[in-house]
């Protein structure tokens, strides 16, 4: 008995010893953060043990922080931050996940209608684009999609192919002489002659998760995928670069849709929503929320809930915006302005 007692003894011991030598440290970083705010990181360890020194990461890339950290022309969305505590002659990893907010809340726009013209009621629209005196539209729904060439004035189809129907047809936009042409869960898209709508060829999603919008602006294709997220594709290879995450100063947006590249912003519309939003495109912040709330009453449209606000076009040459929505029977020319 003597001898059991004596083993659970020091069993003991050794056991409360190595809980005391255990170190454990957090690391402290804010949940969600303005990027007109100064980032401050610190490692603290439970028992107030000392360590020796702590370095820190910004998504991979070692940051110094003698106190705070200027994160003013970080993207916003979701980063990661990491810290490697030295202590004893040992290291330990800590990681937290953090979120770049706006600096101020969005502007506020209103509209009025200045023209209104016909639209294909049976086109459930997915991409919308101005080019040359022309509509160009794409149309989703599995066996129903299409690519169009459309007068602005009458609504008539001037030109129409048919998208094969195992394909659900999504955004579109037109560059450098061609059409590209997104698919919704296919990970798949498509090329055109724009003259002749021609085939040229596909290409696959690399990193996107889905179709959804597509538009330009001079150095890169443009697209959404149903998520807060829009990608940058490189137009020669069509595979994603980088990405932006949409967020005003206190969340992200999802589910953003159509897109058009408007005097060097992202106007996006967001699915189910009478609302278009301004994207900064190079740190996503939504700098305006354009309220179109009415404009959907002013159409006849589909009887379904899908038959929403959905296509952006805008003519750079005068200044015009155009906007529908699917299966609507008309598309409007609108004016926005500071609500």
């Amino acid at each position: 008995m003597r001898k059991i007692s004596f083993f659970v003894l020091m069993t003991t011991l050794f056991i409360m010893n190595s809980c005391g030598d255990k170190y454990r440290f957090k690391l402290n970083s804010p949940r969600k953060i303005s990027i007109n705010k100064k980032l401050i990181l610190s490692v603290s360890e439970k028992n107030s043990k000392p360590f020796d020194s702590v370095v820190y990461f910004l998504d991979g890339i070692k940051i110094k922080l003698p106190k705070s950290y200027n994160i003013t022309n970080q993207k916003l969305g979701k980063h990661a931050v990491k810290a490697i505590v030295y202590y004893n002659e040992n290291h330990k990893k800590l990681t937290n996940t953090i979120y770049f907010l706006a600096k101020k809340k969005p502007i506020l726009y209103s509209y009025k209608i200045v023209n209104t013209y016909p639209h294909d009621a049976s086109a459930f629209t997915q991409g919308l684009e101005y080019h040359n005196g022309y509509l160009y539209e794409s149309t989703g729904q599995l066996g129903e999609s299409s690519l169009r060439k459309v007068d602005l004035k009458t609504g008539r189809i001037l030109k129409k192919i048919d998208i094969d129907k195992q394909y659900f047809g999504e955004g579109m936009t037109v560059f450098n002489g061609k059409i590209i042409m997104l698919t919704w869960q296919e990970n798949i898209g498509f090329v055109y002659n724009l003259n002749d709508f021609s085939f040229v060829k596909n290409f696959n999603y690399s990193q996107s998760r889905e179709g959804w919008g597509l538009t330009h602006n001079t150095e890169f294709l443009i697209k959404s995928d149903g998520t807060e997220r829009i990608w940058f594709l490189n137009p020669e290879t069509l595979k994603e670069t980088h990405f932006i995450e949409a967020y005003t100063n206190t969340r992200k947006v999802e589910k953003l849709n159509e897109l058009e590249y408007i005097k060097g912003k992202i106007y996006a519309n967001v699915w189910q929503k009478n609302t278009i939003l301004i994207i900064n495109p190079v740190n996503g912040t939504i700098e305006g929320i354009i309220d179109l709330k009415g404009l959907d009453n002013k159409a006849i449209k589909g009887s379904d809930d899908d038959a929403v606000l959905n296509g952006i076009a805008y003519d750079a040459k005068t200044d015009r915006l155009f906007v529908t929505g699917k299966d609507w029977d008309k598309l409007f020319e609108i004016k926005i302005f500071k609500n």
